[in-house]
């Protein structure tokens, strides 16, 4: 089972999940993602299925069966204006959508393996406080950063699911996903929002890059579903936390956006703008735990990636009227 399975990240994880012939159900309410060609075509596939539940109702899951051997839990509240504009809520239905996963997960007499999606934003509060490494290794200190900013309740949300995950009694994996991008991510992302600005650019216009200076490691989504999908299934990576992500090249958003340019293929100026308000200066993972018990590391380069990004929205989003995932 894979809840929030209509998004981008439960979406692609179905579809890999279900090209190995595995079974798979989706739970989501839809208030997010969306039911599009993408979810249409996956629920053709033999043996998938959804089922539009609200998590926070605490008995949405108790009509289901109690044969399912993974739960990957995938739903969230999550994207940086949502969260500033509705940060009570962010906390709270966050650790309410985990609570109903792992209820369900504990009545699965043959549960193998419970995985929770959680962020690259638990080390947020470590590095205001100058002690988080980079490349930044799992078992690196969590601090919480100040309780009274907005965007401080989406991590501490995933900083109390990933204690509830390790005290709820479960074989369990945490994922620390690191900057995914690809085909239906939403637009409230760096990436589709630089290729958006260069698309519709005139020949020879600029391109205004915020935050130009900040530093970045890129997942595409088909790398960062492989490292999932193996840390799923390995009997090594049962009570394991593990970073997702890539590790290099570490890429300002500056080369980022002339990586952007390239790709869409016009002549444009690229144009500093401020930095983001709470956005990090740097963040890149150490993905020795991942590659030393999986073996699987990232291998899309980033070009390529943004490349296959583009080649998407450009004809669905940007041309077309297909609505891509809001995250």
């Amino acid at each position: 089972m894979i809840t929030g399975g209509a998004g981008f990240i439960g979406g692609f994880l179905a579809k890999t999940l279900a090209a190995q012939g595995d079974t798979v159900h989706l739970v989501d309410n839809l208030a997010r993602g969306r039911h599009d060609r993408f979810l249409s075509e996956l629920l053709e596939m033999p043996h998938v299925a959804l089922f539009e539940r609200d998590l926070l109702q605490p008995e949405a899951l108790g009509d289901l069966h109690t044969d399912y051997t993974q739960v990957l839990h995938c739903a969230a509240i999550i994207g940086v204006q949502h969260v500033l504009r509705h940060p009570y809520q962010t906390l709270r239905d966050n650790v309410q959508l985990l609570d109903t996963a792992v209820t369900f997960a504990r009545r699965q007499p043959r549960l193998r393996r419970f995985v929770f999606a959680s962020t690259s934003e638990v080390y947020a509060g470590s590095l205001e406080l100058g002690m988080l490494p980079i490349p930044t290794p799992e078992d690196t200190p969590l601090a919480v950063a100040a309780l009274d900013q907005p965007r401080t309740s989406y991590m501490l949300s995933k900083i109390c699911g990933e204690a509830m995950v390790r005290q709820a009694g479960l074989p369990f994996t945490i994922v620390r996903p690191h900057n995914f991008y690809g085909p239906r991510m939403g637009m409230s992302h760096v990436i589709p929002q630089l290729l958006d600005r260069a698309h519709r650019a005139a020949p020879g216009g600029i391109l205004e890059v915020f935050s130009v200076d900040h530093r970045r490691t890129f997942c595409f989504i088909d790398d960062a579903v492989e490292m999932i999908v193996h840390a799923a299934q390995a009997p090594s990576c049962e009570d394991q936390v593990l970073n997702v992500g890539s590790q290099s090249p570490e890429l300002t958003i500056g080369e980022l956006a002339e990586v952007i340019v390239r790709v869409v293929g016009k002549d444009l100026k690229i144009v500093p703008r401020p930095a983001t308000p709470g956005s990090p200066m740097r963040r890149c993972p150490d993905m020795s735990r991942m590659a030393a018990l999986t073996g699987a590391r990232a291998r899309i380069s980033v070009e390529e990636g943004v490349r296959r990004t583009y080649d998407w929205y450009r004809p669905m989003v940007f041309e077309g009227g297909e609505r891509e995932v809001a995250t």
